[in-house]
């Protein structure tokens, strides 16, 4: 071992508090040391160079003050410093993982939840590739149930299915979803590609259904109780090779969103947002305000003429599709 630079003398390591800001690393390498008496077999035991182990020893004895080895001792040996440290050294080290756990912020996780019908995956993908920090739970919510979860607690967002009531909650549109006919593969329905609702009005139909019993209701359909209609995610979810399902051109569509009670609106929840709406990385939190460009200055800009052009309103764009 190198020899160490003079350090001054310490009477004793006596008083714990001054191992309170001993570098725990430094502190599990001293262990290796001591425990091996052996500086080569140590550091390859550590993953490291000896030199490196070496310093890292020298650094500790100047952080103290005492001399953990006996200068040029062969075999390695430890002092009485060397010693009183390494007894004290597993508390240390139990002490200093407990004061990380601690100190470290409880993780942040959002829960984000989607009645039948609607697909997260690729929310999921985006959200876990932007912000690898703040874990996203998702879960499957009953539709009857979608207005409940959210003013419960249960869910921080909610991909709904419009209408709801919308008290004290916040919601953005997303997408619409044509409604759908289902109905056996051999009724005379299927060959169409599409059927009004005035086509259907002879047809038996099964009118005692909710959504967030679909794999019944499509049971009793191909049990020959009558048609359903239903969205078309939820008539694709639950597709059967015995049954079809058709548009029903005059239907009204169904509407999916996000929602979110009003008093949560937060960072998280606007980064959940730019995620679903598509935006880039590193668009800017202002949703409704583009930054002007460079020298642009907020003056309106002036055509060939000299005439000055007054400022176009952007038109938004409503997305539509998932």
């Amino acid at each position: 071992m190198p020899r160490s630079p003079p350090v001054r003398r310490a009477a004793s390591l006596a008083p714990m508090s001054r191992f309170e800001t001993i570098d725990v690393t430094r502190l599990r390498w001293f262990v290796a040391v001591a425990e091996q008496l052996h500086f080569a077999r140590a550091a390859k035991s550590l993953n490291i160079s000896r030199q490196r182990l070496s310093r890292t020893v020298i650094e500790l004895e100047e952080e103290l003050g005492v001399r953990l080895f006996v200068p040029g001792a062969q075999p390695t040996e430890l002092t009485e410093d060397g010693r009183a440290l390494l007894a004290r050294a597993p508390e240390l080290i139990a002490a200093a993982e407990v004061e990380v756990v601690t100190a470290e912020p409880a993780e942040t996780t959002l829960r984000v939840g989607f009645v039948p019908g609607v697909t997260v995956s690729k929310w999921t993908r985006i959200w876990g590739e932007r912000f690898p920090g703040i874990a996203l739970e998702v879960t499957p919510v009953p539709q009857v149930e979608q207005v409940a979860a959210l003013r419960e607690g249960r869910v921080d967002m909610c991909f709904v299915r419009l209408p709801v009531d919308r008290d004290g909650l916040a919601a953005i549109p997303l997408y619409r979803e044509v409604a759908v006919v289902v109905v056996p593969k051999d009724h005379p329905i299927a060959v169409f590609d599409a059927v009004t609702a005035a086509e259907l009005a002879e047809e038996k139909v099964q009118t005692e259904h909710a959504l967030d019993d679909a794999a019944v209701t499509l049971e009793m359909v191909a049990a020959g109780v009558g048609h359903a209609i239903v969205p078309h995610s939820v008539a694709r979810l639950h597709a059967r090779k015995d049954l079809v399902y058709r548009p029903v051109s005059d239907a009204p569509a169904t509407e999916i969103a996000l929602a979110w009670p009003s008093a949560a609106t937060g960072p998280v929840i606007e980064d959940f947002i730019g995620v679903v709406r598509g935006r880039s990385e590193h668009s800017s939190r202002a949703r409704t305000i583009a930054a002007p460009r460079p020298g642009a200055q907020g003056k309106p800009s002036a055509d060939k003429g000299g005439k000055k052009r007054q400022p176009v309103a952007r038109k938004q764009v409503k997305r539509r599709g998932r």
